[in-house]
């Protein structure tokens, strides 16, 4: 029994040993645990911060890219707006190139005929001087001219006691054509300070004036007859078609404006015809046709705001030296 008990009794301490050596080795077993579980979170921590680091250098790629192509679209809009800018300044130069020539062109074209036209008067002048009328001749055509300006004179005082002007004056203001009557007004004034000019230059020295001495130079013809005229008879038909043309000019211009149908011969202006006559050179007939040829040309140009028949000049309007041949229809016998 004895050897039973201390049997049991060494068994005890073997067991309570061996508990003891345990339970030290469980504790440091925890604590390893333990110091694993604290260790995980930091490196779980740990693996976000890196897996974010990619994406943000991605967004940062992506926004340099972005800002990239933004900046060669720039470029490229910058290029094409200087290539326009270029583009327009070279057409206004070219435009203002083609301006200026044209303008060159329109001055030659209109020194041209003025050269030309000095030209032929200087030639004519230089035929006349070779050639002059016989004393016979020259005092028919003095006796011509004082019965021109004496028939002239009479046909003027007729046609102011007629009343035609008041009549006129009359209807366009019934018409209410504002611009018609401004213009005839206009016309009426020029037209009387022109013959208070005339009427200074009635005594005049007919011995001096190369007009009665000249030999005609053209022939010309009108209503079915042929007459013949020297130089200066020749100016004051072409005066004749210039001014008609000028006053058919304005007298259109004041019917558009109006709205007053095409008329040009109910117009005073075309009605007298007398504007520029100053009753020497030319019969008044003569005087009154061409001035009417050139009137009708130039309403219809001022009617229909163009220039067909004549160009600017100035202040004024004149006809075209072609349309000006035309009208004439001139023939040179010398």
């Amino acid at each position: 029994m004895k050897r039973f008990a201390v049997l049991s009794t060494a068994v005890l301490f073997v067991f309570l040993g061996a508990a003891a050596l345990a339970y030290p080795q469980q504790d440091q077993q925890d604590e390893k645990h333990n110091k694993s579980d604290k260790d995980k979170p930091a490196k779980q921590d740990q693996k976000p911060q890196q897996t974010q680091r990619p994406d943000t250098n991605g967004q940062e790629s992506q926004q340099q890219k972005e800002q990239q192509r933004e900046h060669r679209q720039q470029q490229g809009q910058n290029r094409q707006d200087q290539q326009q800018d270029r583009n327009g300044h070279q057409r206004v130069q070219e435009q203002q190139q083609q301006e200026q020539n044209q303008r060159q062109e329109r001055a030659t074209e209109q020194r041209q005929p003025n050269q030309n036209r000095h030209q032929a008067q200087q030639q004519d002048q230089n035929r006349e001087q070779a050639e002059r009328l016989s004393e016979h001749r020259q005092q028919q055509m003095v006796a011509e001219q004082q019965r021109r300006s004496a028939q002239f004179r009479q046909e003027q005082d007729q046609q102011r006691q007629s009343g035609l002007e008041q009549q006129r004056t009359q209807q366009l203001q019934q018409q209410r054509r504002t611009a018609q009557y401004r213009f005839q007004e206009d016309y009426l004034q020029r037209e009387r300070q022109e013959q208070l000019r005339f009427q200074n230059e009635r005594n005049r020295d007919y011995d001096r004036d190369p007009y009665y001495y000249s030999a005609p130079i053209y022939r010309y013809q009108r209503g079915g007859n042929y007459y013949e005229i020297n130089q200066y008879g020749a100016d004051v038909l072409r005066q004749a078609v210039n001014y008609g043309y000028s006053e058919g000019f304005r007298t259109g211009q004041a019917d558009r404006q109006d709205r007053w149908h095409s008329d040009y011969q109910s117009s005073y202006a075309y009605q007298d015809a007398n504007y520029g006559y100053n009753g020497y050179y030319v019969d008044r007939d003569d005087y009154n046709y061409y001035f009417r040829e050139g009137f009708r040309r130039g309403y219809e140009d001022g009617y229909n705001s163009r220039y067909q028949y004549g160009r600017a000049s100035g202040n004024t309007s004149v006809i075209l030296d072609i349309q000006l041949s035309n009208i004439l229809g001139f023939v040179s016998i010398r």
